[in-house]
């Protein structure tokens, strides 16, 4: 039986190079997947996957209208699909990609970050930790030596962003991991 797993993680924890190893697996064992990430995400170009360590490759794009249900059930032996920035599903493509693990027995692997810079959910993650078949935490550390498990926003002097959008794409140079304590002594409005 397929399932939806969650891989979440603060930021710079390894979530891409996890998924690109995965694929690399499957392929090396001559099976079919599909790679998709957020087309929001430029960092490395659109519909680029790119780990910190170097590592990149191609892949499809999501955004908001994307019909998981409908586009994947075209796809004929397929033997799992990998999505980086989860968190930028929408709770209805979560809920079709859980639909695809479990009636078309169709193996989804999504990995992505929990929260905001503000400690806020993100939709798609939020649905994801509530449908999941699978939920594993990678673990990465914070400047203190913690464990991380949030992140903050940076502006361009280093100085901590407390307002604004939920979404900013920005990478290593806008956005750092924190432990939950760093996160709450850097915020004087909690």
């Amino acid at each position: 039986m397929a399932k939806l797993f969650f891989r979440y993680s603060a930021m710079n924890a390894g979530k891409s190079t996890s998924l690109l190893q995965i694929a690399y697996n499957y392929e090396e064992h001559g099976q079919q997947v599909l790679l998709f990430t957020a087309r929001i995400d430029d960092r490395s170009g659109v519909g680029r996957i790119a780990s910190r360590l170097g590592l990149s490759r191609q892949a499809e794009t999501f955004d908001v209208t994307t019909d998981f249900w409908n586009l994947l059930q075209a796809h004929t032996n397929l033997a799992c699909v990998l999505i980086d920035e989860a968190q930028f599903l929408t709770p209805d493509q979560v809920r079709q990609l859980h639909r695809l693990a479990n009636v078309a027995n169709l193996p989804v692997i999504c990995f992505g970050i929990r929260s905001d810079f503000q400690g806020n959910a993100f939709p798609g993650a939020a649905q994801l930790l509530t449908l999941a078949d699978d939920i594993e935490e990678i673990k990465t550390i914070c400047a203190c030596g913690r464990k991380a498990t949030m992140q903050v926003r940076l502006d361009d002097a280093g100085q901590r962003v407390l307002t604004g959008a939920q979404i900013h794409i920005g990478g290593n140079t806008r956005y750092q991991q924190v432990c939950a304590r760093c996160f709450y002594q850097g915020d004087s409005s909690a």
